[in-house]
């Protein structure tokens, strides 16, 4: 029998997923705050980014060395919920250097905090993502980590127009410039609120302990096929998945990063108009988690379909909304609802399959990729904006995949995943750099985008028959659950 999702338990867990996307938006913010006080570069403003996702790596290498050390995996020994008021506190001591930081006008203090905000992340998101998935029946892990995305796009969607605000005093000021100082507060404000979240964790109903082992048995048909191997990087679905996690972060951060630029060159948009654009992107991937999500509930198949059309455009009025309220154009916007007609069109044919779902999605991609760089005008805009549809459901899908049948190495293959997660700096530094004038230029540099969408498709087929061998065949399982 499947397991019902234990929603009160999983509401207290998506809290930190608001966090993530708060915080990782409002990076976009700092980065022309910051560009200007300190009087960089582009590419030197391009470090916060870099700082920030490579603090994931780092913090994966840290989890897996002492895991060694104390010879077994840190988290069962910790627990899950401690782990994840670790993290939350490291993080708070990450916001706690913005204050000597904007006292002595240091850049590389406030890279070092952001550094270990992004620290105290990566512990949270290896303990949080595995618990998320398994609230429930493990067949439909996916689509809780598509609900807990949507709570991260709505960070990502309201965390900009609020640090703007904090620190500008209007999220509609002209005045594009801002001193160092008035970055302390919503930092500080943060801090706080990590440590009030990490108390709330700590006397939570969330689960120290999971068993890990009986995840796997459940997932599989037979479980004599189960893989008990010695360690995670043994499983080709996890290593092909790492890749994966690689060039789907690439992708995602990548077209968001490059956007302003492409507004700015091929449109003469200016920098204080594009604001509405990139909300609308990471708007995108809350609109296609919001829908993915509906899987999730334990309603009739009827109730599923009218929710499946109804959710996106739910998320879409928030997005609509939230800039009313900022006092942006939106009537540019209202076309849009066509393109998200496209990804329903997308999320109905993968049928809740996170293998299936990942290579529709990843050819959406490249459709919409491709339209961009051979069209003009606000055709090519909305083809760009909406790769955040197409990317909205890709990370649930590669993880879930990616850490089926592991057992007992769930975690350490977690950790891996997470590690990948540097690879939103790296692609988008390559893009940045293929788009100089001398060698692709800005619209043509989003071939990049196209190569790793190319890997995703390629590893949803392939996926499918490794698993299959292991037992674990979500083709019948997952749609016919539907």
């Amino acid at each position: 029998m499947s397991q019902q999702t234990k929603w009160s338990q999983f509401g207290t867990l998506i809290t930190v997923f608001f966090f993530w996307g708060f915080v990782a938006a409002s990076n976009d913010i700092l980065i022309p705050v910051f560009k200007k006080a300190f009087n960089l570069s582009q590419a030197q403003s391009q470090l916060v980014s870099l700082a920030f996702y490579i603090a994931y790596t780092v913090g994966s290498i840290i989890y897996l060395l002492i895991s060694k050390s104390i010879g077994g995996d840190l988290l069962n020994k910790m627990g899950y919920k401690n782990g994840i008021a670790v993290g939350l506190t490291i993080s708070a001591i990450g916001t706690l250097l913005f204050y000597p930081a904007a006292n002595t006008g240091s850049f590389v203090l406030m890279l070092s905090g952001l550094f270990i905000v992004a620290l105290g992340f990566s512990l949270q998101q290896i303990a949080a993502n595995p618990l998320a998935v398994v609230m429930g029946d493990p067949k439909t892990g996916s689509q809780r980590l598509s609900m807990a995305g949507g709570v991260n796009n709505f960070g990502t969607t309201i965390g900009p127009l609020l640090v703007s605000f904090a620190i500008f005093g209007s999220v509609t000021s002209n005045n594009s410039t801002a001193s160092i100082e008035s970055v302390k507060a919503p930092y500080l404000i943060l801090g706080l609120a990590f440590l009030l979240v990490a108390v709330f964790f700590k006397f939570s109903s969330i689960p120290n302990k999971i068993d890990l082992d009986n995840v796997a048995v459940e997932e599989a048909d037979s479980n004599n096929k189960v893989l008990h191997k010695k360690n995670a990087f043994q499983y080709p679905q996890l290593w092909m998945g790492m890749i994966g996690i690689f060039v789907y972060v690439g992708v995602e951060v990548a077209t968001a990063s490059n956007l302003p630029e492409y507004l700015k060159e091929k449109l003469a948009i200016s920098t204080d108009k594009v604001a509405p654009f990139i909300s609308l992107y990471w708007a995108s991937l809350m609109i296609g988690r919001w829908t993915s999500s509906v899987g999730a509930f334990d309603l009739s198949k009827s109730a599923k379909d009218i929710l499946k059309f109804f959710m996106p455009y739910i998320a879409f009025a928030v997005f609509l909304l939230v800039n009313k309220i900022a006092q942006h154009d939106i009537t540019p916007f209202y076309v849009y609802a066509i393109v998200i007609a496209a990804m329903i069109l997308g999320d109905i044919l993968s049928k809740g399959n996170p293998a299936r779902m990942l290579l529709i999605f990843s050819l959406m991609g490249i459709t919409a990729l491709l339209i961009g760089m051979f069209t003009h005008g606000m055709v090519s805009v909305f083809a760009f904006v909406s790769v955040g549809l197409f990317c909205s459901t890709l990370w649930p899908c590669i993880f879930t995949l990616a850490v089926a049948g592991l057992g007992k190495h769930t975690n350490q293959g977690s950790s891996f995943l997470i590690m990948m997660i540097m690879g939103g700096g790296f692609i988008s530094y390559l893009q940045g750099y293929l788009a100089s004038d001398h060698i692709l230029g800005i619209q043509y540099s989003y071939i990049v985008g196209v190569a790793c969408f190319a890997y995703l498709a390629f590893y949803a087929v392939r996926v499918l028959g490794i698993l299959k061998s292991q037992g674990i065949d979500y083709d019948t399982k997952v749609s016919g659950g539907h």
